[in-house]
């Protein structure tokens, strides 16, 4: 009987599996395509500008990022990635500025830190009016970056689901030491 529940958990587990490694496929062939869009567009962009025009010595003596990867655990202890824009806040940043109690007597003024401006706009580094090429490439690997990151929780998800099938067929081994 036992046996049976652990064949039913491990075929489950497997077709998880089996579907989360499809999904991964599609990820990694979307990745590719973006990718190369973006350098295809990049490429455009640098013809129709001027080899010179798009290129290292354009870019700004102080780079911010405009996204980052936050990372957290899920209920289930698996680590899930996703960015976060440059000015948007976090959930975590999100609440109570201050944990004290304020007395009442009346308004005082706390000197609040002021929040970082969001970051410029990258493309404003080769010039205002930038061709939709290098838009699109742009476009092209934010679209990337998203992947990206689904791609790497999709993987840790996947090697979680081949560590609980092992398990399952050790214990099935066990179970039946004649079979398999």
């Amino acid at each position: 009987m036992a046996a049976a529940n652990l064949r039913a958990e491990l075929d489950s587990l497997l077709l998880q599996l089996l579907g989360d490694l499809e999904e991964l496929e599609t990820k990694r062939a979307a990745l590719n395509a973006r990718v190369e869009e973006g350098w295809l567009s990049l490429s455009k962009a640098r013809y129709a500008m001027g080899a010179k025009s798009v290129g290292p010595l354009q870019y700004a003596s102080r780079m911010e990022p405009q996204v980052c990867v936050c990372t957290s655990e899920a209920q289930d202890g698996l680590q899930k990635f996703w960015l976060v824009r440059a000015g948007a806040r976090t959930p975590e940043e999100v609440g109570p500025r201050e944990s004290a109690l304020r007395k009442r007597k009346g308004p005082t003024k706390t000197a609040e830190p002021e929040p970082s401006p969001a970051p410029q706009d990258p493309l404003n580094w080769f010039g205002i009016l930038v061709p939709h090429s290098l838009r699109q490439a742009q476009a092209s690997f934010r679209e990337g970056l998203q992947l990206a990151a689904d791609m790497a929780s999709l993987q840790i998800r996947i090697d979680w689901g081949r560590n609980q099938l092992r398990g399952l067929q050790e214990k099935l081994k066990q179970l039946e030491p004649g079979a398999a």
